[in-house]
């Protein structure tokens, strides 16, 4: 008779950890920062200075970092008043607090195991599966006193996270003429990434549930392309739309980045400058919702899928 397989009793959880992409904090973080996001990846040298010319115009910081670890206080604020009462801890793909020193911070600290949420909204390799990987990088170095991590659960379609961007752009519209467009977007990419992807399936939901809240149709569309000119990536870019939208007699637009959770330079250069100014070449006012940033109902929606994953039944983990 062959003994039946036990599966190892995980420890119970006992933190929050939040990934993040990371951004520069101070004009001279920007080339360390772009270096860490290239990692020896060959770019152009124009490409490379352009990019920073972009976050000298917003001001030589992206908000990015501040905003997560905003996000970080207020779900570790609701978990204490609500429970489950657990610290909050942040780690970032690019800049610091690295995910490798968070992990070791969270060993020292006797963390065993942690909710982790990866704040993308839509899954594809260039998002969830990176900060995976850099996970597991910074778990393999600590070895076996790692702490353990156990991943919630996708967030795309979720109700509060569909309520803060719909609050976010009817704040755009209250400011705005009665006729005027809806614009999502998000981070285009690579069209084969897409195809192995639920990203533009995901994205799509996203857009519908915040367009039906609202009452209005909508256009989604793409921005912050980069790589190859040759090599083909999800269109229509977001400037390209705001033309056809003007030729079709719009001649005002409130652009929602539902793809992006933080206001960060995508943000605030490629669409407050460039597609703003775009927009402003084709006689089309410009309005940009806010992103969801520190909103309450995405605070919520954070505290919502730590419970989840902790009242989900025991698997065998998914990182140990």
């Amino acid at each position: 008779m062959t003994p039946s397989a036990t599966v190892p009793t995980m420890p119970a959880i006992d933190a929050v950890l939040l990934v993040a992409f990371g951004g520069p904090e101070r004009p001279e973080d920007i080339r360390p920062f772009l270096d860490a996001v290239l990692r020896g990846r060959p770019v152009p040298p124009e490409r490379y200075e352009e990019v920073v010319r972009h976050y000298e115009l917003i001001g030589g910081r992206s908000p990015l970092n501040e905003l997560t670890f905003r996000q970080a206080r207020g779900l570790a604020d609701l978990l204490a008043a609500e429970g489950p009462r657990l610290p909050v801890y942040v780690g970032m793909r690019n800049w610091t607090p690295t995910i490798a020193d968070t992990l070791a911070a969270m060993q020292r600290d006797g963390v065993r195991r942690a909710v982790t949420v990866l704040l993308a909204a839509h899954r594809a390799e260039a998002s969830w599966e990176r900060y995976r990987s850099a996970l597991d990088e910074g778990r393999a170095r600590l070895g076996a006193s790692a702490p353990a991590l156990a991943y919630a659960g996708r967030w795309f379609d979720h109700p509060d996270f569909v309520a803060a961007n719909v609050a976010r752009v009817r704040e755009a519209f209250a400011a705005a003429p009665a006729e005027t467009a809806l614009v999502f977007t998000a981070h285009s990419i690579p069209r084969a990434m897409a195809a192995a992807s639920p990203y533009v399936q995901e994205l799509e939901t996203s857009c519908r549930l915040v367009a039906a809240e609202l009452g209005r149709p909508f256009t989604l569309a793409y921005q912050s392309r980069s790589g190859g000119p040759r090599d083909p990536w999800l269109e229509p870019d977001i400037n390209e739309s705001l033309r056809v939208l003007a030729a079709r007699g719009t001649r005002h637009v409130v652009v929602s980045p539902i793809g992006f959770v933080c206001d960060h330079v995508e943000v605030l250069y490629d669409l407050d400058v460039e597609a703003c100014a775009t927009a402003a070449s084709l006689g089309v006012g410009f309005s940009r919702a806010a992103t969801a940033n520190d909103h309450p109902a995405f605070i919520r929606m954070l505290a919502e899928v730590v419970r989840a994953r902790l009242a989900a039944p025991e698997s065998p983990p998914e990182s140990t």
